[in-house]
């Protein structure tokens, strides 16, 4: 791993800093609705019209062709300027167009990832299934050859983004007969397509970032399939491992900045007897934790996307990373909350408890999505520390 920039990367960050110093969006980003999907849009657009958009992807499908290093640069200049987060994009460009780069055909590669980088195409995931959760191999869904297409019936749950997304990643069981990690086929479906329905799921922050997806007699092309029939459980991995790794260290830098503000908080904020809270013992012992876990779980991160760089690919250490991010978030947004006191009981109050209050009650899903913490760790045992089964 290398900490040290060279002049190409100092550069690249003076000159991601001067773009975004000018064109990041003074006006604040829609809590939900139509006007939260445009405002998205319109973010995304203002980045690829810059030329900021996919930074590590080919510049071939529309990105910058540079290095992943440049990419983390970007991501710490983006959350030095509070710039909006992918919102709606965050699984096209998190996994779903970076699972095409690696697995996907060069037509899959022409028709998607150039949309996905101007924000014309939002995507959803559709992996779980109300009987496969984080054990994916026992999902269910069967897609079934008939001439050029695939018919799918099912169900998938969880679905992320599926109630604003325009395409899907999709794993099917498209051979029955096979063992529970062969059989599996990874589809991209028009979330348009005749058979499907989208049933939003409202969670306890008020949101609706998932649904449940029904498929009656779904017909799905086979020019469609990602990688070949059969080959879905190798794919889904390379996602997953993008999930759990590289695209988890665009949300830590963003972590280590919030870590900053609950120090702010706390330093700003008094108890019932006038002190700042930073001088209480408990509080400023609860705050070096996360700012030393911090700097660990970013140490932890760099290394995994160095490893990608040297290997070329997204291997299973990217479970290290993710439970790491998602109980140390958990632990973090906790605390913001913590320190609000009785005004952390509602998000109508300050700003602050619009900031903490949604995203603890958000976090949540962290150690469940992607395979709960008590996957990723097994996941870590076998595949990492080569472990027997128990």
């Amino acid at each position: 791993m290398r900490l040290q920039l060279n002049s190409r990367e100092r550069e690249f960050q003076e000159r991601a800093a001067d773009w975004l110093s000018d064109n990041v969006p003074t006006a604040d980003r829609p809590p939900s609705g139509p006007a939260m999907v445009d405002f998205d849009r319109a973010w995304q657009r203002r980045q690829y019209d810059g030329g900021w958009a996919g930074v590590s992807w080919p510049s071939e499908f529309g990105g910058a062709g540079l290095s992943l290093t440049e990419q983390i640069l970007w991501y710490e200049q983006c959350a030095r300027f509070d710039a909006p987060e992918p919102g709606v994009f965050n699984i096209a460009l998190g996994h779903a167009g970076p699972t095409l780069i690696v697995e996907g055909s060069e037509a899959q590669k022409h028709d998607h990832l150039g949309p996905i980088l101007r924000g014309e195409e939002i995507w959803a995931q559709g992996f779980s299934e109300p009987g496969a959760g984080s054990d994916l191999a026992s999902l269910r869904m069967r897609a079934v050859r008939d001439g050029d297409d695939l018919v799918v019936n099912g169900s998938k749950i969880w679905t992320t983004k599926a109630s604003v997304s325009d395409w899907q990643e999709l794993l099917v069981r498209t051979d029955p007969e096979a063992a529970r990690h062969h059989g599996l086929s990874f589809l991209i479906v028009a979330l348009d397509t005749p058979g499907i329905e989208v049933r939003p799921i409202t969670t306890m922050d008020g949101d609706t970032p998932f649904a449940e997806v029904f498929y009656d007699d779904v017909r799905i092309p086979l020019a469609n399939v990602v990688g070949r029939l059969g080959d879905g459980w190798k794919v889904a991995m390379t996602t997953l491992g993008l999930e759990r790794g590289t695209m988890t260290l665009g949300m830590v830098i963003r972590l280590l900045k919030l870590i900053d503000q609950v120090r702010e908080l706390a330093a700003t904020r008094v108890d019932r007897r006038g002190r700042a809270m930073l001088a209480n013992d408990e509080v400023a012992a609860a705050i070096a934790d996360i700012e030393s876990e911090g700097v660990a779980l970013y140490a932890l991160a760099l290394a995994f996307v160095s490893e990608v760089v040297r290997t070329g690919k997204a291997g299973p250490k990217g479970s290290m990373v993710r439970p790491f991010y998602a109980e140390l978030s958990q632990r973090v947004k906790r605390l913001g909350a913590d320190l609000l006191d009785r005004e952390g009981l509602t998000v109508d109050g300050s700003a602050a408890a619009a900031e903490f209050v949604p995203s603890y009650l958000y976090s949540f899903a962290h150690t469940i999505g992607t395979g709960t913490s008590e996957v990723q760790r097994n996941v870590i045992a076998q595949r990492v520390l080569g472990l027997p089964r128990g």
